[in-house]
């Protein structure tokens, strides 16, 4: 959600579904929710309210809309920044962060990642594979400043199952630069090495070089970032059974992507004429066609773009924003529908049951008083989902 409309003085309203037998519902109840639940949030006084989520393995981030950070759901790898390793029912304040504007954050299976407005990055929770950036293997229940990027300016920071990425913006020759740290087995540190087990110290990806990139993303064992030119880079665990990339590579395609989204096994990508395209992703019905998807043959990398397959079900719709979650999909249309599909055994897909769903399904958030207008954007987590949704009173 942008800022210019999270802060015309309407009221904001979260909503959240599927797994919550951590807490990450944020409805206080230790139980799945098969249909969307409405959150009775605190505003935080004077911390604003919630405007921007991340949402993990079971735990999730909120930023507000003056800058901080609550957390809650699972906490026991001290992912939540509390200074415990406790689950929490309640969003709590991050204390340690109070005292900065924080503008971005991101939830991993078990770590948190959260950026300044200053450029400077703090992580927390399982440290166990190096993938908080610390040098050490150690965890952490408060989030910690990453020394290493002390005289840098960190933009975003994306993490994965295992595995964390840093996009810093560059100024003059230096350009933009991608770092990668933690779990790099399956290639998803992008540092060219094909053995290369775990790094505790951040270390710069080969290949995007001269790149100018707009935004990354992490899930599972993959990564990815999105060029300013609308090119997706991908490396990590292939998909299917293709073979693991151990270097940022461009996708092969004639398409100008706006937007990624990665999966456990699948990637969502969205263009600027408002498509959805799928890469990957055969199980539990998370393919949008599955007659076409069993027949995909496993291509060559020079033939990768016949594997992105157009997601079926939306003809005539412009979709605007998108969103993976383990092995379920979403998506918000221009008509501000969420829509959901893929695996559904939590209630993820809010749709009222736990069937898997093959193609896109409507998710109903309740009715739009009359003579207002919405902005509404999803996150999925592992196997649950939330949505924002903005209420902005019309202008007369």
């Amino acid at each position: 959600m942008e800022e210019n409309e999270r802060d015309k003085g309407g009221e904001v309203e979260i909503w959240s579904w599927g797994a919550g037998t951590d807490g990450q519902l944020g409805t206080t109840r230790l139980e799945d929710e098969h249909l969307p639940q409405l959150l009775d949030l605190p505003r935080f006084s004077s911390a604003g309210p919630i405007s921007l989520l991340a949402c993990g393995g079971a735990h999730v981030l909120a930023l507000t809309t003056d800058g901080k950070v609550v957390t809650w759901g699972r906490g026991t790898s001290g992912q939540l920044g509390h200074g415990d390793m406790v689950s929490s029912l309640q969003p709590k304040h991050v204390k340690l962060l109070e005292s900065f504007v924080m503008t971005h954050v991101s939830a991993g299976w078990s770590h948190s990642g959260f950026v300044s407005d200053t450029g400077c990055l703090f992580t927390c929770g399982d440290g166990s594979f190096g993938q908080l950036g610390h040098g050490d293997c150690k965890s952490h229940c408060s989030p910690v400043k990453v020394s290493y990027f002390d005289s840098k300016h960190v933009d975003q920071i994306a993490c994965g199952m295992r595995h964390s990425l840093v996009l810093l913006k560059g100024t003059g020759l230096s350009g933009d630069q991608v770092y990668g740290f933690g779990s790099g087995k399956r290639g998803q540190l992008g540092v060219s090495m094909d053995n290369t087990r775990s790094i505790s110290v951040p270390q710069a990806t080969v290949g995007l070089e001269g790149v100018e990139i707009i935004s990354i993303d992490a899930n599972g064992d993959h990564s990815a970032a999105l060029s300013a030119n609308g090119h997706l880079y991908t490396w990590g665990r292939g998909f299917g059974s293709t073979s693991d990339v151990h270097c940022p590579r461009c996708l092969p395609s004639s398409l100008c992507f706006t937007q990624v989204a990665l999966g456990w096994n699948h990637m969502l990508v969205l263009t600027g004429g408002g498509e959805v395209f799928m890469l990957g992703g055969n199980r539990h019905g998370v393919l949008g066609d599955p007659q076409k998807g069993s027949q995909v043959k496993h291509l060559s990398e020079e033939s990768r773009e016949e594997n992105l397959e157009k997601v079926q079900g939306l003809d005539g719709l412009n979709v605007v924003q998108i969103a993976a979650g383990a092995e379920h999909s979403a998506l918000v249309t221009e008509n501000r529908v969420i829509k959901t599909w893929g695996w559904g055994e939590h209630g993820q897909l809010g749709l009222g049951n736990t069937y898997d769903q093959i193609s896109p399904q409507a998710v109903r958030l309740g009715h739009r008083l009359p003579g207002q207008h919405t902005m509404i954007k999803v996150y999925c987590g592992s196997g649950f989902t939330f949505a924002i949704k903005a209420v902005i009173p019309s202008q007369t």
